[in-house]
Parts: structure tokens; C-alpha cells; sequence
């Protein structure tokens, strides 16, 4: 399993666009084959940023499934316009622990 976190900055005065483009492109990933979950968190300090939080079976499958997809291009045509600067994401797995 890998975890996507994903920062998202939005432009001063379009938080409530951008949370309600993201209502309506959540099924495109939330759908996506290998997508386990999706939810989306807002900064409490910070109300301009926000941080998507997806889960998949695999990087590949996020990658094949998701940001090489039709459903990408559609993703980011929904909330692109809310957006101050392109997102920045980086991919997590288990560090684990053997004890």
C-alpha cells in the first residue's frame, strides 16, 4: 500500500470553490482501479492550504490508473482554477517495525 499526501494551496478567497470542485471530482479518484480511499483535510492555521490524503494498492496503480488517465486531465480541469500553485506530492509506505 502506498499513501499519496498531497499539499494543495489554494487562492486567498477560493476555499469554497475549491472544497466544492472537490466534492465533484472526488468519484475520479476515489473510483480510479487500485484507489483504496481519498480524503481531503484543511490546514487550521493555514485556511488556504489543504492536504489530500489517497491510499492505493501500489504507486504503479496511481500512476497507470489515475495520472495517466483521462480521469487526471479531468481531475485537475475541476479544481485547477482554485489552485495558487501546482499541488506537490510525495509517496509513503510502511517504515515498520520489528521489535
Amino acid at each position: 500500500m502506498v499513501l499519496e499526501v498531497t499539499l494543495i494551496d489554494v487562492l486567498p478567497g477560493r476555499e469554497g470553490d475549491f472544497v466544492d470542485a472537490y466534492e465533484v471530482a472526488r468519484p475520479l479518484v476515489a473510483t480510479a482501479p487500485g484507489c483504496r480511499s481519498v480524503r481531503l483535510r484543511r490546514a487550521v492555521e493555514s485556511p488556504q492550504r489543504f492536504v489530500l490524503l489517497a491510499e492505493w494498492d501500489s504507486l504503479e496503480a496511481h500512476e497507470q490508473n489515475f495520472r495517466r488517465s483521462d480521469r487526471f486531465a479531468q481531475w485537475r480541469a475541476l479544481i485547477g482554477g482554485s489552485l495558487a500553485q501546482p499541488p506537490v506530492a510525495e509517496y509513503f509506505t510502511d517504515a515498520g517495525s520489528k521489535r
